[in-house]
């Protein structure tokens, strides 16, 4: 087959697959969640069958561990986070108020303050009054309220989520247990249909990407958890309002680069600002714990655990975010990353090819 066949047969099986994910996207979480979690727990099922274990009976340890970590941590932190998520939306539009009322006071008197007039001969359009400030501001934070507090009550009461959340819970743990059981010979029935002149580029390729993977995968899984506990208790001890929800859920998050940072910096803000409101006594302290935290993630954690497994430039990762975000919705957001760290590899990989090729080396190589 000529090359040119080659590369048209794998373009469209590639374009054949995007389909079929775009397609079935909304069923696909649970299944992503297990095929996630068999790629992670194999390894420790391996080291277990060296022990003399089973397969078999190998996968029922590490799922019966895993259960049973999943139903401590539904039965003694569900209650605390359902109360507190339920508090937060009920809390939500009176927040968004405080929040839009001391903005209006605040850049009424700073506009009066620092000269108004010097503002309008430049060019912008200020507010005269605290209710004209309020006005300005007023529908987008409405808005902005709206959506989010729409967002979290649809978590909680919304039919959709909650059959993802069951679907979750019941599905992924029997699709891993599968998974995990048949992993060694589901790996070895794919490598045998790769032919075999090309199976040492193939398996060099798959290396590389199981690395990237991995690295990422294992080590941004102990990053959230670290995260999570450490937003959690640290605004929890501080005394900010619903403190222990924010924290976990930006830590559950940082799954998903920037978003779990994101969400613990913005709401810790609005909360403790309104909360703590003259004094920011608790405005410094919330700050401090998200700042350490993502202090603490940037400079000695992920450079520890997850290091430079995945490889991609910020501005190729947050289009990654975007691109498959857009395609899937927050499973595509989910598995941005590990393929966009996949393809990071398959494109190295061809542009080292590329440069040894005699396209791109011709006349040289002519001359050799």
């Amino acid at each position: 087959m000529r090359t040119e066949w080659q590369i048209a047969f794998w373009l469209a099986l590639l374009l054949l697959v995007g389909f079929v994910f775009f397609l079935f996207a909304s069923v696909l979480t649970p299944f992503v969640a297990a095929l996630a979690l068999g790629y992670v727990l194999d390894p420790v099922v391996t080291r277990l069958q060296r022990l003399g274990l089973s397969r078999l009976a190998a996968t029922l340890v590490i799922l019966v561990i895993f259960l049973l970590f999943l139903l401590v941590m539904f039965f003694g932190l569900g209650p605390i986070l359902g109360r507190q998520l339920v508090g937060f939306v009920e809390s939500l539009p009176d927040y968004a108020d405080k929040l839009q009322n001391l903005i209006a006071g605040e850049i009424g008197s700073l506009t009066r303050s620092a000269g108004a007039d010097w503002l309008k001969k430049l060019g912008f359009d200020v507010p005269s009054t605290a209710d004209d400030v309020q006005k300005t501001i007023g529908s987008f934070v409405g808005q902005g309220t709206q959506y989010v507090g729409n967002f979290l009550r649809s978590l909680w009461t919304g039919g959709q989520a909650l059959v993802g959340i069951i679907a979750l819970a019941v599905v992924t743990p029997v699709v891993t247990f599968y998974l995990l059981v048949s992993w060694p010979e589901m790996i070895s029935n794919i490598r045998s249909l790769i032919p075999p002149r090309y199976r040492s580029s193939v398996f060099a390729i798959s290396g590389d990407v199981d690395q990237a993977l991995a690295g990422f995968l294992r080590g941004q899984s102990l990053v959230c958890l670290f995260l999570g506990a450490w937003y959690g208790v640290g605004l929890t001890l501080i005394g900010l309002n619903f403190g222990f929800f924010i924290g976990i859920s930006a830590g559950f998050l940082s799954f998903i680069p920037y978003v779990g940072s994101t969400i613990a910096l913005v709401f810790s803000i609005i909360v403790a600002l309104v909360q703590g409101w003259p004094q920011l006594g608790l405005l410094g302290l919330a700050l401090l714990v998200v700042g350490s935290g993502q202090f603490l993630e940037g400079n000695v954690l992920s450079p520890k655990l997850v290091g430079e497994s995945v490889g991609l430039h910020p501005v190729w990762l947050i289009f990654a975010l975007f691109a498959f975000g857009s395609l899937m919705g927050f499973t595509g957001m989910i598995v941005a990353v590990p393929l966009a760290a996949a393809m990071g590899v398959l494109i190295r990989f061809a542009v080292k090819r590329y440069k040894t090729s005699a396209l791109f080396r011709g006349a040289e190589v002519d001359a050799a």
